[in-house]
Order: C-alpha cells, then sequence, then structure tokens
C-alpha cells in the first residue's frame, strides 16, 4: 500500500451531516465503520479519549466546588455563627449580616446549577431511565408525554443511560427556549443492538446542526458513544430529534 492510500485510511471518520431520505438532517458524528469495516480499533482510540475527557472534566469540577461554592459555604456558616451572637446582645448589627447571608446563599445555588449540569441525576443510577425520564418530563413549563417501550427492570451500561437521558434532557431544554410548542412528546424503545430516544414537538420548527439551539451539543454527547442524531423540522414544525445510542458503545469494551 502507497503513501497515499495510507494517507486515505487514516482520514477522520467524521460526517458532519448528511441528507437522510425522509427529507431531514441525519447527523452521523462518528462512522461506526472505519476502513474495511473495521471497529475495534477506532472505538479504543475514542474510548481512551472519552476517559480522558471525563477525568479532566472531574478535576475541574473538584476545583470548582473547592473555589466556588465551598467557599461561599464557609462563609456563610462563619455569617450565621456571628448572627446567633449578636441577636440577643445588637440585632441591629445582625440584620446586615442576614441580607448578606441570603446573597450569598443565592449566589451559591446559581453555582452549584451551573456546576451540576451534566451531572447525572441520583434517580437516573438508583432506578433506571424510565423514572429519570419521567421526573424530567415533569419538570417542564410545557406538557411532556414521556412513553418508554423498555424491558422492566433492565438496565444499561451507565455510558448509554447517561447519554439518552441527557439527550432528551438537552433536547426539552431547546423547545422550552426555541420552538414556542405547546406539546411534547418523549419516546424511548430498544432493539438488540441500539436504544433509540426520539422527541417530537409541535413548535415552530426550522432546527438545524448548523444552526446551534444545543444540537451540535447533543451530536458531540452522542459521539462519545458512536451514536446518531437524525433532525426532521421544516418550517413551521413539526420537529423530530431522533437518537440512535449504540448498546455496545464506550464503557462495554
Amino acid at each position: 500500500m502507497g503513501r497515499g492510500a495510507d494517507r486515505r485510511a487514516g482520514r477522520s471518520r467524521r460526517r458532519p451531516v448528511e441528507k437522510n431520505t425522509s427529507g431531514g438532517v441525519s447527523a452521523w458524528p462518528f462512522d461506526r465503520f472505519g476502513p474495511r469495516g473495521g471497529l475495534a480499533g477506532g472505538r479504543s482510540v475514542w474510548g481512551r479519549s472519552a476517559v480522558a475527557a471525563e477525568a479532566q472534566t472531574l478535576r475541574r469540577l473538584e476545583r470548582d466546588l473547592h473555589d466556588g461554592p465551598q467557599q461561599r459555604l464557609v462563609r456563610l456558616t462563619m455569617d450565621l455563627e456571628t448572627v446567633a451572637r449578636r441577636l440577643d446582645d445588637d440585632p441591629d448589627r445582625a440584620r446586615p449580616l442576614v441580607a448578606e447571608m441570603i446573597s450569598q446563599s443565592h449566589e451559591a445555588l446559581s453555582e452549584l446549577r451551573a456546576l451540576s449540569r451534566g451531572i447525572a441525576p441520583p434517580i437516573l443510577a438508583d432506578r433506571g431511565l424510565a423514572p429519570a425520564l419521567t421526573a424530567a418530563a415533569a419538570r417542564r413549563p410545557i406538557p411532556v408525554e414521556p412513553t418508554t417501550d423498555l424491558p422492566r427492570g433492565r438496565r444499561f451500561a451507565a455510558a448509554v443511560e447517561n447519554t439518552a437521558y441527557f439527550v432528551v434532557a438537552e433536547a426539552l431544554t431547546n423547545v422550552a427556549k426555541h420552538a414556542r410548542a405547546e406539546h411534547c412528546t418523549v419516546s424511548v424503545s430498544v432493539d438488540e443492538r441500539a436504544l433509540f430516544v426520539r422527541v417530537w414537538d409541535d413548535g415552530c420548527g426550522g432546527a438545524h446542526p448548523g444552526k446551534g439551539h444545543g444540537l451540535a451539543g447533543l451530536i458531540d454527547r452522542l459521539a462519545a458513544v458512536e451514536g446518531r442524531l437524525d433532525v426532521d423540522s421544516p418550517v413551521g414544525g413539526p420537529t423530530t430529534l431522533t437518537a440512535e445510542v449504540p448498546l455496545g458503545g464506550v464503557g462495554e469494551h
């Protein structure tokens, strides 16, 4: 094999956007078959990258928790102790501290909310995908109808469940922010090779991976498990997002 063939074999296997047969957009963040249909090599490299990225994220999270909310909570505890001492002998001097504590608590909550984005909720680890999606749907400002067609009691690899959960969570956030929808449905099903997540809304449509609106983030998230995102969103709506999460993704090899 010559150098030209070597270079062709080593080219990136990413396909950013392709037209599908239904007229929507099919976004394949990672082609599952490399040269000659090879799979293990690409999956191994991608898996190591995903593990390294996760470790870096955890280190950043630990640092941000220490430098942000933890310091605010330490300050809040000290102020509470001061207020407790002053309430009896000098309540007037305690009032400004109470106002400052309220401000500190609000700022700590804001920082914790920002840091918790991307961390799976306990219900997902404890009870599984179906209850977690039901809880996520109930928190939305528009009616969301969740349907899960999964074998009772079956659990999937953590990477699969986390990916499916966050695809739904981010898609519902996009619906609330951009779609001007009145109704939304979420359905999840599985076959022998993949988990399928479908999010439909009756909003204004026009969603496209190239326009942002969070779809680029969904594609990146699915890339970590070699998944696929189909977008069908004509102008005027409705919009249907279909994510395919392979069961044999990162974490099972």
